[in-house]
């Protein structure tokens, strides 16, 4: 498996293969550290947006099995909030303190537009996953260039999602053709995420691990699917 930045379109095996990403969201470093843990038990390479400085992944002791991309919220930009920057320059370089080697964006809430997607570029971001579609839509996804050079890396399931509408199944989504970039967020996977209501209604324990963890759902939820995902590509 391959790295979202490994992807050359004039090279379709490069993109024809399952992509784990993950939205760090904020999540707690302990929080982050156990999905990281769960992932590390399979062996795969995946790709992490990052939203804030966390030592867990910047520390990480197998640097050829994590890819860092950034996560930049301009939320509060649009409502008149300058807390992460003034600009959407400013939000985007402010992660690029951190992680200046990154070439991978996806926008927290998916905001974009052309005028970011030349900002990303000009920072030297290479690809960027801010385009949703879900697999039960197109029978194929995959990868195309922007004008300007930008990759566009559309994802075709997402942890979140899921608790809104019915996937489909794994072993269903890595079997498709064209590209499969699968999305995560380590709340979800820590907490076994089934619905929304139990994220929303944890939110206070979010940055507690040691009381989030006996809110875990103990049935089939984010987590499992995401084993349920590592497992399948141990038979690819």
């Amino acid at each position: 498996m391959k790295f979202i930045k490994d992807i050359d379109l004039a090279c379709p095996g490069s993109y024809r293969q399952p992509f784990v990403t993950f939205d760090v969201d904020w999540a707690h470093d302990e929080v982050i550290a156990d999905v990281l843990g769960l992932v590390d038990t399979f062996n795969v390479r995946t790709t992490w947006m990052l939203t804030h400085k966390t030592q867990v992944l910047l520390d990480y002791h197998q640097p050829d099995m994590l890819e860092l991309g950034i996560h930049p919220n301009f939320n509060y930009l649009l409502s008149g909030d300058f807390r992460l920057g003034r600009s959407a320059s400013e939000v985007v370089a402010r992660l690029l303190d951190f992680v200046p080697d990154a070439k991978t964006v996806r926008s927290h809430s998916l905001c974009q537009s052309s005028r970011l997607s030349k900002i990303f570029f000009d920072f030297g971001i290479k690809f960027e996953s801010n385009d949703y579609i879900p697999a039960c839509e197109v029978d194929e996804v995959y990868p195309w260039a922007l004008e300007l050079g930008i990759v566009k890396v559309p994802y075709l399931f997402s942890d979140e999602l899921s608790c809104i509408r019915n996937p489909e199944p794994t072993e269903y989504l890595v079997a498709r053709n064209g590209i499969k970039v699968f999305n995560f967020h380590p709340i979800h996977v820590f907490l076994n995420t089934e619905n929304l209501e139990r994220y929303e209604q944890t939110r206070p324990l979010h940055h507690m691990p040691k009381e989030l963890i006996k809110y875990r759902y103990e049935g089939y939820g984010a987590r499992s699917r995401l084993i349920e995902l590592l497992e399948s590509f141990q038979k690819i």
